[in-house]
């Protein structure tokens, strides 16, 4: 088995763990490598491999729900399998803890089991974002677990967004920015902008604004199959981010198209879990 190790590159356990998971898995015959940049950040040089991503039979991911969304990242569709291990604090994306690991590597390796119930693939909708510049042609291609982002580069200022679904124009927003998700993402920015939460089973796309200036300012919840046209119609610039991440600067007339992508992040899972559960004990719930 190829096994790819991605690692947060400020935490010391990440590095740790890597080389814990590498000498189990060679240990048994098994390949295991990181990438040039990670390596190199951690300082792991005998960890370097040539190999791309895309041809690993199993993602490890070291850290928290950060480097679980770079993993995804790195595959660009890729459908492989990622296991995400909490290295920090409580994640919605990882499933086992540190101690856990070499534990959780040995069930993987053994494969599915529907009677034990040993591991199940958890499915996640993804997006495709793809920019087109006005009069250029050129077009930006992007993939985002959570979400893509249009918000204000100017402090003090608000920007101005022309909505469309399925190309016909729904209305103009003057806000901060604007966010469409998926419903994984709903509990990331769309959550702190006062988007809805959604069980990540269902397949949608979560439009919210972001401090809106305007009395409309509720979020939408579309159907998988609609289209999502967002273009700059003001002179401020807007910058657009993907999962956290700085993608592209936007002018006036710019757009960004975002649909539900053909390919889905692909989540190893020991037993079932319940989306709700984590949620209650991230925000500190009750029962009662």
């Amino acid at each position: 088995m190829r096994v790819l190790l991605v690692a947060h590159h400020q935490r010391a356990e990440a590095a740790a763990l890597a080389q814990v998971a590498a000498s189990w898995l060679r240990e048994r015959g098994h390949e295991a490598w990181m990438t040039a940049d990670d390596a190199s950040a951690l300082a792991i040089v005998d960890l370097e491999g040539p190999a791309e991503p895309a041809t690993a039979d199993l993602v490890v991911s070291l850290g928290g729900d950060g480097t679980m969304l770079r993993s995804v990242q790195m595959l660009a569709g890729a459908p492989v399998p990622l296991l995400g291990v909490n290295v920090g604090l409580l994640g919605y994306l990882t499933e086992v803890e540190p101690p856990a690991l070499t534990a959780a590597l040995e069930r993987f390796v053994a494969g599915p089991d529907a009677e034990r119930g040993d591991w199940e693939i958890d499915v996640r909708m993804m997006l495709d974002v793809v920019v087109d510049r006005t009069g250029s042609g050129r077009q930006e291609r992007f993939m985002a677990l959570n979400e893509g982002v249009l918000e204000k580069q100017e402090a003090g200022h608000t920007v101005r967004l022309l909505v469309r679904i399925d190309g016909e124009p729904f209305t103009s927003y003057a806000a901060d920015g604007f966010i469409v998700a998926t419903p994984t993402g709903s509990t990331a920015y769309s959550f702190s902008a006062r988007g809805p939460v959604v069980s990540p089973r269902h397949r949608a796309l979560l439009l919210t604004p972001v401090s809106p200036h305007m009395l409309f300012d509720r979020s939408l919840v579309l159907d998988p199959d609609e289209t999502v046209q967002v273009e700059v119609i003001g002179h401020r610039p807007v910058a657009l981010s993907v999962d956290g991440q700085r993608a592209a600067s936007l002018a006036e007339g710019d757009t960004v198209t975002v649909s539900a992508s053909a390919a889905s992040a692909r989540f190893v899972r020991f037993g079932k879990r319940r989306f709700h559960q984590i949620l209650k004990t991230k925000f500190g719930l009750s029962d009662r």
